[in-house]
């Protein structure tokens, strides 16, 4: 059977597609941020601009359900695979932070109402 050999030019262009990409990508992000900075200003600057509202209670429920589910999820699986120990971890974080999310939620919501 032949040898299949790697030549270093393969190498190298196998090792140069990532940088390439995060490059590009940076460069778009980049373009994006300065576009819609720009546009910001002159809507300022002409006195059309409107702040967006930001919904908290909305984004703490949102937040909340999805990460209380992620966490429900890993915590049972990393119970059943591994059992009780410092991988656990994974699926307790979530749970801990979306359970204090829809807390935050339900005393907001409670906090309105009065």
């Amino acid at each position: 059977m032949e040898e299949i050999r790697s030549s270093g030019v393969a190498q190298v262009i196998i090792a140069i597609i990532p940088i390439v990409g995060i490059v590009m990508g940076s460069i778009v992000v980049f373009f994006y941020l300065l576009w819609n900075y720009k546009r910001r200003a002159l809507l300022i600057h002409a006195g059309h601009y409107e702040r967006p509202e930001f919904d908290l209670l909305s984004f703490s429920l949102l937040a909340g359900l999805l990460l209380s589910s992620v966490g429900i999820t890993l915590t049972v699986f990393l119970a059943i695979a591994q059992g009780t120990g410092y991988g656990l971890l994974g699926g307790l974080i979530p749970l801990s932070v979306g359970i204090g999310l829809l807390v935050f939620y339900g005393i907001k919501r409670l906090d309105k109402r009065a």
